[in-house]
């Protein structure tokens, strides 16, 4: 009689996990795929049905981006975008973070601040456009600025709402145990808060982009904004849909990034994106 021995140890923990997260990993691409096909479908109909003269098809864009990726406007205008929202929006979080945390913790300070905070975050940068080309010119400053202003505003009121969303008990408890205030704001009030300053950074970096838009149609010669609207002046609607589909996938692609740095780097945090 022949024995048949059967292997009834279990798989270890960390395989079972790497299994599960590939298995999660390919589903979510094939879903990606399924949708984007779906919408190059929609797509190539509304231009069967319209015309190219008002909606260019997914062939007809595709060899407008390889026409200018040839010249290097493609590309320059995705450098020179990207360089001004990173800069922008980078500026915003360095001093939003900071001054929500400071707002959040410390009532007097909220209490001067607020009708400043709630006065201009109602105002577009489109708003300021002009006066940001007036003041400081027609350069990198401008546009810098522009983004800078779209985004410190949301980064200071999600930090802020994190800082005064903390549990009082908390708070209490780690005060009765002699911490400092340092030791409350590293230990208790920034790991609270670290998932209202991702929200918030999510949320600036896609004002961002619609600021962009509308800072390089005024005062910029290279850019994604900037492509827009020569395009437009050309009659050029493949070039357009080019410069829109580009927004639309670098701005994917920066949030995406920015989900994956953050759950790294702020994981000892808790935090789950």
């Amino acid at each position: 009689m022949t024995t048949v021995t059967v292997d009834a140890t279990p798989k270890p923990r960390v395989e079972r996990r790497a299994s599960r997260a590939a298995r999660l990993g390919l589903r979510t691409l094939a879903l990606y795929a399924v949708s984007v096909l779906i919408g190059i479908g929609i797509w190539q109909l509304l231009a069967m049905r319209y015309g190219a003269s008002l909606v260019a098809s997914p062939s007809q864009t595709l060899s407008a981006a390889g026409e200018l990726a040839r010249e290097g406007t493609l590309t320059n205008s995705i450098l020179a975008s990207s360089r001004r929202i990173l800069i922008g929006w980078g500026l915003g979080l360095a001093v939003g973070v900071p001054a929500g945390l400071f707002i959040g913790q410390i009532k007097v300070v909220r209490q001067l601040l607020e009708p400043y905070i709630e006065f201009f975050r109602f105002i577009p940068p489109i708003a300021f456009v002009t006066l940001a080309v007036v003041w400081l010119g027609i350069g990198e400053s401008s546009k810098v600025v522009l983004i800078f202003y779209t985004s410190v505003f949301i980064v200071i009121l999600n930090t802020s709402a994190g800082v005064m969303a903390v549990s009082e008990s908390k708070l209490r408890a780690a005060a009765s145990l002699g911490a400092n205030r340092r030791q409350i704001l590293r230990g208790v009030v920034l790991p609270s808060t670290v998932p209202y300053i991702i929200t918030g950074a999510r949320l600036a970096m896609g004002n961002s982009f619609l600021t962009i838009v509308s800072a390089e149609i005024v005062a910029a010669q290279v850019g994604l904004g900037a492509l827009i609207w020569t395009s437009r002046n050309y009659g050029r609607i493949d070039w357009v849909f080019v410069g829109i589909i580009t927004l639309g996938v670098l701005g994917f692609v920066f949030d995406r990034v920015l989900r994956i740095v953050a759950s790294r780097v702020l994981r000892r945090y808790g935090v789950k994106l």
